[in-house]
């Protein structure tokens, strides 16, 4: 469902110790590896059930240990997507406005809208977890369209809109 000659590469964050500010002066190699991935990409799309009104714990900890330390923001600029799923009616959408409010402060720029929020999940994906609901596929494919033009106009910003000092 990808646009043509995009690629997307899938990070599993579940194996990361948990996020402890004694540890950033000597991070994990796997931590070492992930910030600089992030830093390596043109974009990010952000994948999240709701848990409580709220992203996964997995999630929230990558989030912290891309952004340590502060001086060292491996999500600093980065154009980004959302995109959740949830057995709910609601579908994620709180987990996605969780998630757009810490994107601020690690200076992330999701898009806007298409947003792809899938509710009663289980009756949206088929017995291999593929999704399977054609509504939620289109907007998928819809989403990732946006986020590769979102993504572009980043990185054409510097070319088309340069700013000088006075």
């Amino acid at each position: 469902m990808l646009p043509q000659n995009v690629d997307l590469e899938i990070y599993d964050v579940s194996g990361f110790p948990l996020f402890n500010q004694d540890m950033v002066a000597d991070m994990p190699p796997a931590i070492r590896v992930f910030k600089d991935r992030i830093r390596q990409v043109d974009a990010i799309l952000f994948a999240t059930p709701e848990h409580n009104y709220s992203i996964s714990a997995q999630l929230k900890n990558a989030l912290e240990w891309g952004n340590r330390p502060e001086t060292d923001n491996s999500w600093d600029g980065k154009p980004a997507a959302i995109i959740s799923a949830s057995t709910s009616p609601r579908g994620g959408a709180r987990a996605q406005m969780h998630l757009r409010q810490i994107l601020v402060d690690l200076n992330v720029y999701p898009i806007n809208k298409p947003q792809l929020i899938v509710a009663r999940a289980q009756e949206k994906f088929d017995a291999n977890s593929n999704l399977s609901d054609d509504m939620s596929r289109k907007l998928l494919r819809d989403l990732l369209t946006a986020l590769v033009e979102w993504t572009q106009k980043f990185k054409n910003a510097t070319t088309d809109f340069p700013i000088s000092k006075a």
